[in-house]
């Protein structure tokens, strides 16, 4: 095994927080190791004065990571799961997916409301337009306003009085001690959240024998489990950040239930399909499921969205 091990990441700090979590856990479980971080700026980091579905969606806060990766410059880079887009580039896989996190999207407001609390025009911060459609589906009278920047540029933003509430993904703020701000979990009944929010991504490339085992240690196999089948109907739907899709898996007593939505970005037309499948099939129940979701009206929304955009 080698004596040095570089993950990359980026700068964000969420990001050296996620990375920093890693490297203490490969530090704990092979102490001969050296780790170290090497930071990565992605355009995704570069542009924040525009919504991530105007300059390219998924994949803009990986792929320069990922070209580090391939040119052998890391060993491994720490990504968020959500941030991955379905397919990964020829020759990297994903590694490992520790445990996850709360999965769920998460209100935090200035004044101690929950979403159906709020009077009609309220203005509600989120820069996905996964949110913005359930959100306008549940609360059609309330105002989507844009949010972009880091954590802490968000809640100064609210606090501020530029919104009354904003949502973000609850496992970003558990992870950087903020969990005190939140007023309410968002759970899967009231909005689906991201293929694979809540979960870390270890990307590696294909065959290196010389991190599989590190790899290995920290798989969480449920989390694995559920994030499969999350990702095979990402694929299978061809989601990106331009177009409002989710899906969730989460094991029961009977197998894995998946549940899945594809929304119109006025929230006013939203698909939701579910289904239960054995844990070892999770790729054919997540293409399964995104069948179902095109079937049921998914497909429609989606022409329209990809009409629109071009």
């Amino acid at each position: 095994m080698k004596k040095t091990v570089w993950i990359g990441t980026r700068g964000s700090q969420l990001a050296l927080w996620q990375a920093n979590f890693i490297k203490s856990e490969i530090q704990h479980l092979f102490p001969d190791l050296t780790v170290e971080l090497k930071v990565i700026k992605t355009t995704g980091d570069r542009i924040t004065d525009r919504p991530l579905a105007m300059i390219g969606g998924k994949g803009l806060f990986v792929k320069e990571i990922e070209t580090a990766l391939l040119n052998k410059e890391i060993d491994l880079a720490v990504h968020s799961m959500k941030d991955m887009p379905g397919e990964l580039p020829k020759g990297l896989t994903i590694g490992a997916i520790p445990e996850r996190e709360n999965p769920f999207d998460a209100l935090i407001s200035r004044d101690h409301r929950r979403l159906a609390d709020y009077e009609t025009g309220a203005k509600i911060g989120t820069s996905s337009l996964r949110r913005a459609s359930q959100i306008k589906h549940i609360r059609p009278d309330v105002t989507i306003v844009s949010i972009r920047g880091n954590l802490d540029t968000r809640i100064k933003k609210l606090d501020a009085g530029e919104y009354d509430a904003i949502v973000l993904a609850a496992a970003g703020l558990r992870r950087l001690g903020q969990a005190n701000r939140i007023t309410e979990y968002l759970d899967e009944t009231t909005m689906i959240p991201a293929v694979g929010q809540g979960a870390l991504c270890i990307e590696t490339r294909q065959h290196d024998d010389t991190i599989a085992p590190i790899m290995a240690k920290l798989d969480h196999s449920d989390t694995h489990i559920c994030v499969t089948g999350e990702r095979a109907f990402l694929r299978r739907i061809e989601g990106s950040c331009h177009i409002p899709v989710a899906c969730f898996g989460k094991i029961t007593d009977q197998g894995v239930m998946l549940t899945a939505v594809v929304a119109s970005e006025d929230g006013r037309e939203l698909i939701r399909e579910q289904l239960i499948s054995p844990l070892d099939q999770m790729e054919n129940a997540g293409q399964v499921l995104a069948d179902k979701v095109l079937e049921k009206g998914g497909k429609k929304i989606l022409e329209r969205l990809n009409s629109n955009d071009g």
